[in-house]
C-alpha cells in the first residue's frame, strides 16, 4: 500500500508540474480523507479534502434529482480560476485547481488523462 501511495503522489505531482496553469491537485476519498495532494501553501489539506468530497457527493445527488445522469465533473469558476472535481473510480475524488488563464478544453483533456492513470491504482 505504501508503494501505491507513493505512486499516486508521484503521478499527482507530475500532473501539477507538467500541466500549464495548474495551481494544485488533491486526491481524496469519497468520505473526505486526503490520499495525496499538491496544494498551494495557504490551503488546509484536510478542509480541502472534506469540501471536495462533499461537493462531488452533492453534485451527484443534484444530477440524479434533475435527471442529468452520471455527473462527469463539477466545475466552480471564480474570478481567480477554476476548481474542477471528478470521480476517480469508486474510491476517490480528484480536485484540480487551475488559473483563470487555463484553457477549459485542454484542462478537461488533461484531467481525463490523469484519471485514466490514477483509477487503476485506486481499485
Amino acid at each position: 500500500i505504501m508503494a501505491q501511495a507513493s505512486m499516486l503522489t508521484e503521478i499527482v505531482q507530475k500532473f501539477v508540474s507538467a500541466t500549464p496553469d495548474l495551481q494544485g491537485a488533491a486526491l481524496v476519498t469519497p468520505d473526505g480523507l486526503s490520499l495525496t495532494s499538491v496544494l498551494p501553501g495557504n490551503m488546509d489539506e484536510e478542509r480541502t479534502a472534506a469540501m471536495s468530497a462533499a461537493m462531488l457527493s452533492l453534485g451527484e445527488r443534484i444530477g440524479q434529482e434533475l435527471s442529468r445522469g452520471n455527473v462527469e465533473r463539477i466545475v466552480i469558476e471564480g474570478e481567480k480560476g477554476y476548481s474542477v472535481m471528478v470521480s476517480c473510480g469508486e474510491d476517490a475524488v480528484l480536485l484540480v485547481l487551475a488559473a483563470k488563464e487555463a484553457k477549459q478544453g485542454l484542462l478537461f483533456l488533461e484531467i481525463k488523462r490523469i484519471v485514466k492513470d490514477l483509477a487503476p491504482l485506486m481499485s
